[in-house]
């Protein structure tokens, strides 16, 4: 069998991925125990669980659901939007050339209401945007369309205006780009995905070969349980680097970045371990409604 990593994560995070590969695939509805269940299996008590289902409830993020006397939680409307508008952002790898175009996020929010302005550029940051300067933020253009997105269902799409184009300067680009994002952060997040997850390919294609069809069929219920144990920590600690990593061109990052890098191991072991992840997860959704 394989070692399963166990990084820090808080429970609701993992309730959100969960819900975001699964909660979906079972009519946009998880009954509590189940939740109990697959929490449990990442390692969390019954009323852990329930105390982050229940916050989440209060922020609106989850909505509870009667049927047939059974608890159930699903997505609200505006979550689940939000979860869909992220897949597209998170399992579509993308990477700006050097000759295409950036946008420019320009935004101006009275001071009466200045709180909208933290807020906006918290969103930005979280959407991969670097500060160029007061009110003014940068991204590759291809960020556009999902920020615009979801700065719409956050309601401060009001206070922005998006204009793209072409940078025409001669100044070095590279060093622009360390003077706008913040790259050490982003970098100490790549070394932390790295160090736990750097030679999930090499071990889970030792144990399993590189066929995700032959992996499935010869799966047993153990290997399964744990490609979920794997997969769902993983996909939770990953999808905050597709967010903060824009996708800007290699050649204004610095030497030896280990993005591309980071981008094939996952999506290789994504697509080894995802299927028996989601069978084991469904499982148990089955065997919930059968009983």
């Amino acid at each position: 069998m394989i070692e399963v990593p166990a990084p820090a994560l808080p429970q609701q995070q993992l309730i959100l991925t969960i819900y975001g590969l699964y909660g979906r695939r079972a009519g946009g509805q998880l009954p509590i125990s189940v939740l109990i269940r697959m929490l449990g299996d990442l390692g969390h008590d019954a009323p852990g669980v329930r105390s982050a289902v229940s916050r989440l409830k209060g922020k609106g993020v989850l909505a509870g659901v009667k049927n047939g006397g059974v608890a159930r939680y699903g997505l609200s409307e505006r979550s689940l939007k939000l979860i869909s508008e992220g897949d597209e952002r998170i399992f579509a790898p993308y990477r700006a050339t050097t000759s295409a175009p950036w946008v420019l996020a320009i935004f101006s929010v009275p001071e009466s209401i200045r709180d909208r302005r933290h807020q906006l550029r918290a969103e930005l940051t979280k959407l991969g945007f670097g500060s160029m300067g007061a009110g003014v933020w940068i991204a590759p253009s291809g960020v556009r369309e999902g920020a615009q997105r979801r700065l719409e269902a956050r309601e401060l799409d009001e206070y922005v205006e998006f204009f793209t184009g072409d940078y025409s300067s001669e100044s070095d680009m590279r060093a622009k780009v360390a003077q706008w994002w913040d790259l050490e952060a982003l970098e100490a997040q790549l070394v932390e995905f790295m160090g736990i997850y750097g030679g999930s390919l090499k071990d889970w294609t030792a144990l399993v070969g590189d066929d995700p069809e032959k992996a499935l069929a010869a799966s047993s219920g153990d290997l399964r349980r744990d490609a979920f144990r794997y997969y769902v920590p993983m996909l939770t600690l990953w999808r905050r680097l597709p967010y903060r990593d824009p996708g800007l061109p290699l050649e204004y990052l610095p030497q030896g970045w280990q993005g591309p890098e980071a981008r094939r191991i996952f999506f290789s072991v994504h697509r080894l371990i995802a299927p028996m992840a989601e069978m084991y997860a469904m499982s148990l959704v089955e065997e919930a409604e059968a009983a």
